[in-house]
């Protein structure tokens, strides 16, 4: 009986040092996450920057026959 105790007692040890362990590793990295990325990467640029892609600009054009459509869908992915 006083070696299982023993031996429950040092599971029980190794158990919340592994738990304190995670939790700060998960800590950690959730500072360098917010630390490293910005904070709104969808900003319009700064400086000379351009921005790539206007979605209010984009026309949205339906395929009209199922061909087109095909060479649509292998064409994105769609």
């Amino acid at each position: 009986m006083v070696i299982s105790l023993r031996k429950s007692l040092r599971l029980m040890k190794y158990l919340i040092v592994f738990i304190m362990l995670a939790y700060s590793l998960y800590k950690v990295l959730g500072y360098l996450d917010v630390a490293l990325l910005p904070m709104d990467k969808y900003r319009t640029p700064e400086g000379s920057a351009v921005k790539a892609f206007h979605a209010d600009s984009m026309e949205v054009v339906d395929p009209e026959t199922p061909l087109q459509r095909l060479k649509l869908f292998f064409w994105y992915g769609e």
